[in-house]
This record gives structure tokens, sequence and C-alpha cells, in this order.
């Protein structure tokens, strides 16, 4: 009997690679490809496969959304395709859930499919199920934390990663969110979207300005007592003594 395997990924080679390799296995049939999420959660509904390649990193639905939005009475089993950070391969590991990390070999794919068929011949869906749950739990952002902020430019509207935004300044009712070059009005208060972002990776720095915490080079000692926060743009902002213990303990100082 075959294994019937779903491939989701949104690049084409990607895709193709991992065609090769299954077909190259005498037991697995590729019975889909899907190019994006939206796809792959129709195509496990429908077409309900035993195993399913699962790529982490794609636009509008990514891999844990997949997981989550489908409704089924039994999920697959899932082996995840990635370029996550170790931070998140060790808790896949914790969780005892396979994955392979691109770029992958031949023979880290075929360590995958063996623990595929060990877990499909010993009937541990249902063990696998749990464990996928928890990992999710694990992994799902606070709520109150936006992935993405919506600004409106041009008639548009834009939607910024939030890990993109290198510092925030405040302007009245409106703060102005600074990405590379470039920078983008919202309409929101700065006590307001301060409270919607991870504090350990933004700080405020002072009344008028937040800062993304891997954006900054150095403090850098001034008159009195006080100091300049220097981003990796050369970017030069005030730091108010009221928010400059927090700032020195969260980087190590």
């Amino acid at each position: 009997m075959s294994i019937r395997t779903l491939i989701v990924d949104d690049e084409p080679l990607a895709r193709e690679r991992l065609r090769k390799l299954i077909e190259a296995e005498g037991d697995l049939e590729v019975i889909q490809e899907c190019g994006d999420g939206v796809e792959a959660v129709e195509a496990i509904e429908t077409r309900q496969p035993d195993l399913v390649f699962l790529d982490i990193q794609m636009p509008e639905l990514d891999g844990f959304g997949v997981l989550e939005q489908v409704a089924v009475p039994q999920l697959p089993v899932v082996v995840f395709v990635t370029a996550y950070s170790q931070h998140a391969i060790r808790a896949f590991e914790v969780h005892a859930l396979d994955y392979l990390l691109k770029p992958f070999t031949r023979d880290r794919f075929k360590q995958a499919i063996a623990r595929v068929r060990s877990a499909l011949e010993q009937q541990q869906t249902g063990e696998l199920n749990r464990k996928l749950s928890a990992l999710l739990e694990e992994m799902r952002p606070d709520p109150k934390t936006p992935a993405r902020l919506a600004v409106k430019a041009d008639g548009r509207v834009l939607l910024l990663k939030v890990e993109e935004v290198d510092w925030i300044e405040g302007a009245d009712n409106y703060v102005n969110l600074h990405v590379g070059k470039s920078s983008h009005l919202l309409r929101e208060t700065m006590g307001a979207i301060e409270k919607r972002l991870e504090p350990h990776h933004f700080i405020r720095v002072s009344r008028s300005a937040i800062v993304n915490l891997d954006r900054v080079k150095e403090l850098q000692p001034m008159f009195h007592g006080d100091y300049a926060v220097i981003l990796r743009d050369g970017t030069r902002l005030s730091l108010s003594r009221t928010h400059r213990d927090k700032l020195q303990q969260l980087l190590g100082r």
C-alpha cells in the first residue's frame, strides 16, 4: 500500500526536488503539489493524504497557519521543510516531529522517510497529532503581538513585518514607522503601539521613540550621565533616564 503524499512549498524548484526524491521511494505516491498555504488547506481536507511535506515560510498563510486551519478528524504525518533558526529546530526536536532543514541531503531525506514509515506502521498518528498540537501551541505568537502592521501608502495598504521595523517615532496621534530608508505613517499613539509590541524585541527609549533591539549598535555616553542610542544604520536617538536602566538590562549591560 502506497503512502499518499502531499508537497507544499511556494518555490517550484523546491517542489520539483522533493517530487524526484519521493518518486525514488517505491512506496510513496505524490497525489498533489501546492504552491501556497490556502491551496494546501483545501488539499489536505479533500485529498486526506497520509504524509505532508510542509514548508514553514510561505507568504499569506505559512505552514503553522495551514495546520491551524485544517478541519479534518485526523491530521496526516507532517515533515516540516524549513530554513528556520536553530531555536525553532530545537522545538521540533523536543516534540519529536521530523523536519528537513534547507538545503538537505538525500541521506537526510531518507532518514525522515524511515521515521514516517515507522510512525505509520505503528499507527502512532494520534501521538503525532498530540505532539503537533503542543508544537503549534508553543510556536503560536502572543495574540497581542501583531505579525504585521497595515499602513496606507499611495492608495494601497502595505503589510509590514514587525521585525522589519527599525524604530518608531511618535507624532501626536500618529506614529512614524522607520523601515530601512522608508518611513510609513500609522494612525496610532505611542502608548497603544508599545502595548502591542513584544517587549523583549522593542523598547521605548524616550517619550517619542521606540527601537527594535536588533538594530541597536551601541549606547554612546553623553554629558551629565546621558546616553545616545546608535542604530546600525547610523540613526542617533536620545535615551531618556526614565528608560535607561531597562534598556541597559536588556542589552546585558
